[in-house]
């Protein structure tokens, strides 16, 4: 369905990384929405229980051979999978998205691999570094002077984070998907920011 935004969750994926995203979508300060304007759908490999990093087992909605064509966001969550064989399996279904000018999100080494296919070589980006998106896209990285150092970055319907920027990960993807008014998104951002405490003084 159009409105869904995908998890794309490979062998032990960053659980942590989906969470404010996932939530801000799901949820609003009171309760689960009624009638959510997008919803959230993961996608993996095969439709067999895919492991986080942590030992949750997640059973995906959809595997890389059934995941609907029509689609809000593809989101790559981050983890130590990108790095391994079954990540290139991946590379079609991306390649898919960023040609059809979709959302796409890519944290930590998601964004690295997103280096790797040169997706990179046209945007503003960051990553877990400059080192590591040269390292890991060797001859396909050729940007390295769009790389900013900053927790996360939108540029032309693609979003880059860093894997400590889960929630400014969230915050533009939020942005983009005009989950809610940019008043309200900032407002996620902040409370989730600060802390209750440091808001309620």
């Amino acid at each position: 369905m159009s409105n869904e935004v995908l998890y794309l969750l490979l062998p032990d994926y960053a659980a942590h990384e989906a969470v404010f995203l996932s939530q801000a979508i799901a949820s609003d300060e009171c309760a689960l929405k009624q009638q959510p304007r997008y919803i959230n759908k993961t996608v993996a490999p095969t439709l067999e229980p895919v492991k986080s990093i942590g030992g949750f087992r997640t059973l995906p909605d959809y595997s890389f051979g059934t995941l609907p064509d029509d689609y809000a966001a593809l989101v790559l969550i981050g983890g130590f999978g990108w790095s391994t064989p079954i990540a290139e399996k991946a590379a079609p279904i991306i390649r898919n998205a960023v040609e059809r000018g979709k959302i796409v999100g890519a944290i930590c080494n998601a964004a690295s691999f997103m280096a790797r296919l040169g997706f990179l070589n046209n945007i503003r980006h960051t990553g877990n570094g400059l080192e590591q998106l040269r390292l890991w896209g060797g001859n396909n990285y050729t940007n390295p002077d769009g790389y900013v150092h900053a927790q996360a970055v939108s540029d032309k319907h693609i979003v880059t984070a860093n894997g400590s920027a889960t929630l400014e990960f969230a915050k533009e993807l939020l942005l983009l998907l005009e989950n809610d008014t940019p008043e309200r998104i900032e407002m996620y951002y902040q409370f989730n920011k600060q802390g209750f405490c440091a808001l309620s003084q």
